[in-house]
Order: structure tokens, then C-alpha cells, then sequence
């Protein structure tokens, strides 16, 4: 028997049933589907945190207070070590691989503005925020080193502040607000990219200081000469661990790289699950179809079907609805992302790997699945089959 022949007779068999075909490889649709939807997120999701990352500046390295050691490399316990605006300065002093230093202090305040007031984060820092930060401004100007050296009460709000208080960000700019008590003339509002607060003084300690590397090439040489100049100002013998912690944005993109793809791993697998449980659905429809067509398997055999011939016919029938079934999950797929994106405000990006190795696996589902059937099929015995009822 021919093998075009044996293929002919599969799909007129499934056309014979076109019903109970779709339902059976419906389950294949919806596991394709919800595995390239889960994928599609996991993507989107990674490539959002490699642009945020990526719009702070390859080269900006990240100082924060870390563990005070005991003489020994003993910790005493959960105090942070102290940064002030000393450690700033110094490593101001260093040149070479490092091109900026901006520090940070931080506190919660209220904002007020007329009859409207909101609590947001506070930052007081440089005049080069912007520089090393790589933020814009959307109305005014950033404040200068020479109204830093002057202590003018000026700050700069970040994009959803006005939004906060509810008053258009051009209208601010030169209006007096108050942050803390405390009025401040407002001269700059910052330009959309998370939130942030005007710049104000809050305390004498840093949160953290940005530090801005000449080059990536120099990124370690950077990290090196702060580590050199912190651990000489702070006085630390050898054998005491730092009291402070040095981060790129390398790290950052790897530590949160690394959790949100094992999240897509997790939901990719949890989604496939639905795959398998398509498969086997596959396999106890044509369990049903083998028993109901057990003569007309019978007639095949007596007309000169080997069982080669049988059970290739129905494998061939098992990985034609699981394939069917695939090209119909990644349309699925593809479109819940879209609309995942577009209603959902998810960030969603569907890969070409993705579609092919949710089809290709389709194609191995239904081959896992139709093997049994099709060999019991292929097993029947044909006088038995012609005798069945």
C-alpha cells in the first residue's frame, strides 16, 4: 500500500469527523497556546528590565552602605555602616576611571502646593543628577552647583508629582511649594521615567552615591579605586570586610535576568501541563476511534493492509490533529499576547524559537500519544475484526 495512499485515507477519516477531530485537538490549541502567551510575558517582561537598566547608563556604578564589621571581620549585627557626604567627596578626588560622583540622601515628606499636598520620596543631591542619572526635564531647568553653594531653596520635581497634587507640570515651574515645612521655588520638573520627588535636605546621611565610570571598559578599575579610597577613609584594617557595597547595572540586569526567566520556566511548565493533558485526550479519542472502526480495520487487513500500513494510517491521524492543534495554539498565543499588550498593558515580545518548538513538540505529543492506539490497532486480528459487531 502506498504511502500517499495510507496519508489519503488518514485525513479522510479525520474530514469523516470533523466535530469530534476539532474537539479532540482543542486541547492541543489551548496548551500551544497558553505555553506561547506564558513565553511571550516572560520575554516582555525581561527585555522592560534590560531597557530600564539600560536608560540608567551602562556605566554607572551604585555605592550603598553595607555591614559594620568588628576587628576579626566579625559583623556586629544589623547596623549599616555610615555614608556621609566625606565619602562622596573623596571619591569626587579620584579622576581617572571615574568621570562623576552624585550623592543621594533620602527621606518621605509632604509636598504642598496651595491647598493640596501628597507624601513622596525626597532626594537631595548634585547639580550633575541628570548626567548621572540620565534623566531629562520636561518644563524648567535643573538647579546649579552655584545654587547648591548658595543653599538657594530650589527643587526640581519628579514627572508624578504634578500629577500628584493635581496641577499641570508647566504651571509649577516658578510657583513656591513646601517640602517638610520648608518652602522651596520650584524651577524644573523631570521628564517621565518612574517616580521621583523634588530634591530637598532631608538628613546627613546618604542613602547611596552614584558613580559614573569613564568607560564599561573601565568599569572595573572604577569599582577597584572606590574600593581603595572608602576602605582608606574608613579606616579598615586588612582582613575587615568592606562596609559598603559596589553594584553595577551588569548586576542588576542579572539578578532580575535571572528571576523573571525562572518565572517563565515555572509558567511555561505549569502551561504545558495543559499540553500533556491535550495529548492524552488525543490518545483516548483514538482508543474510541480504534474500537469503533475495529471492521472497517478488519476489511483493510483482508484487502491486503499490512499492519505497517494500519499503524502508520492512524499515527499519521494523531500527529495531523496534534499539528493542526499547534498552528492553532500559536495563533491563539500570538493573539493573547497582542491582547495581553494592548488591554493588559503587559509587556509582551512572542520569539520565532518559541513557535517552533511549541509546533515541533505538538508534532512529538501526538506521536507520544498515537503510538498505543495505533499499535493496537495495528494488532487486531483481522478475522476477529470482521466478525466485531
Amino acid at each position: 500500500m502506498l504511502l500517499g495512499e495510507t496519508i489519503g485515507v488518514a485525513l479522510g477519516a479525520l474530514r469523516a469527523n470533523k466535530l469530534r477531530s476539532f474537539l479532540t485537538m482543542l486541547g492541543v490549541v489551548i496548551g500551544v497556546g497558553a505555553v506561547i502567551a506564558v513565553v511571550a510575558l516572560g520575554r516582555g517582561a525581561q527585555e522592560s528590565v534590560n531597557a530600564r537598566i539600560s536608560a540608567l547608563g551602562t556605566t554607572l556604578l551604585t555605592v550603598q552602605p553595607g555591614q559594620i564589621y568588628a576587628p576579626g571581620g566579625v559583623s556586629s549585627g544589623s547596623d549599616r555602616a555610615p555614608m556621609v557626604v566625606a565619602d562622596a567627596k573623596a571619591l569626587d578626588s579620584v579622576g581617572g576611571a571615574v568621570s562623576a560622583v552624585e550623592p543621594e540622601m533620602q527621606k518621605q515628606l509632604q509636598v504642598q502646593y496651595l491647598a493640596t499636598n501628597t507624601n513622596t520620596t525626597v532626594l537631595g543631591t548634585s547639580a550633575n543628577y541628570l548626567d548621572v542619572r540620565k534623566y531629562t526635564l520636561a518644563e524648567g531647568k535643573m538647579f546649579t552647583t552655584g545654587d547648591d553653594r548658595a543653599s538657594r531653596s530650589v527643587a526640581v520635581l519628579g514627572a508624578a508629582v504634578p500629577d500628584n497634587l493635581g496641577v499641570p507640570a508647566a504651571s509649577l515651574v516658578g510657583q513656591n511649594i513646601r517640602i517638610g515645612g520648608f518652602l522651596f521655588q520650584v524651577i524644573g520638573v523631570l521628564a517621565s521615567k518612574g517616580s521621583g520627588g523634588g530634591f530637598g535636605n532631608p538628613d546627613d546621611q546618604l542613602r547611596q552615591i552614584g558613580v559614573l565610570a569613564s568607560s564599561e571598559a573601565e568599569i572595573p578599575q572604577a569599582m577597584a579605586e572606590i574600593q581603595k579610597t572608602l576602605r582608606r577613609l574608613h579606616r579598615l584594617r586588612v582582613g575587615i570586610p568592606d562596609d559598603f557595597q559596589i553594584r553595577n547595572q551588569a548586576d542588576f540586569l542579572n539578578t532580575l535576568g535571572e528571576t523573571t526567566q525562572i518565572f517563565t520556566f515555572l509558567l511555561s511548565g505549569i502551561a504545558a501541563v495543559s499540553l500533556l493533558v491535550g495529548g492524552i485526550g488525543i490518545m483516548n479519542i483514538m482508543l474510541v476511534s480504534v474500537t469503533e472502526r475495529t471492521r472497517e480495520i478488519g476489511v483493510r487487513k483482508a484487502l491486503g493492509a499490512t499492519p505497517k500500513n494500519i499503524l502508520l494510517q492512524f499515527l499519521i491521524e494523531a500527529v495531523v490533529l496534534c499539528l493542526l492543534g499547534g498552528i492553532g495554539g500559536i495563533l491563539f498565543g500570538w493573539a493573547g499576547a497582542l491582547g495581553l499588550a494592548k488591554f493588559g498593558n503587559f509587556n509582551t515580545s512572542v520569539a520565532p524559537s518559541s513557535i517552533l518548538l511549541a509546533f515541533f513538540f505538538s508534532g512529538f505529543v501526538g506521536i507520544l500519544f498515537g503510538v498505543w492506539p495505533a499499535r493496537r490497532a495495528a494488532g487486531l486480528d483481522p478475522i476477529q475484526s470482521l466478525r466485531y459487531e
